[in-house]
C-alpha cells in the first residue's frame, strides 16, 4: 500500500506500534493481548453497586491494574519489559495512600 499521508504521521504510528508491542508484553496473557482489560473488568463486575466514576473508584482501578499486572508477571515468570514486580508493587502502595487521602476528604 502506498503511503499518501504526511511522512511524520507514519513515523508516529510506527512509534505507537513499537510502544504497544513493548508494553503489551507486560500486560497480556500467554494467548490474549487484551487479557488485562478483561481481568480488571471481571474484578469490577464483582461490585455492581460500586460507583467507579469517582476519584476513589479511579484510584482503586489504577491500583487493581497494577496488582493485576504484577500477578500476570509472576504467573508467567516474566520480568517485565517496561516495569517489573517491584515497580508495580510500589505503584500499588502509592495508589492506596492516595485512596486514603481521598477518602478522608483530601
Amino acid at each position: 500500500m502506498e503511503n499518501k499521508g504526511h511522512p511524520l504521521f507514519y513515523e508516529l504510528t510506527q512509534e505507537e506500534i513499537e510502544l504497544h508491542n513493548t508494553k503489551n508484553q507486560d500486560y497480556r496473557s500467554d494467548n490474549d493481548p487484551l487479557a488485562n482489560f478483561k481481568r480488571v473488568a471481571n474484578i469490577m463486575a464483582q461490585y455492581p453497586k460500586m460507583n467507579w466514576a469517582t476519584p476513589e473508584g479511579v484510584t482503586i482501578i489504577y491500583a487493581l491494574k497494577q496488582q493485576d499486572a504484577c500477578i500476570s508477571l509472576l504467573e508467567r515468570g516474566y520480568q517485565g519489559s517496561v516495569e517489573n514486580v517491584d515497580t508495580r508493587a510500589r505503584d500499588v502502595h502509592v495508589y492506596w495512600k492516595i485512596l486514603r487521602i481521598l477518602h478522608r476528604g483530601g
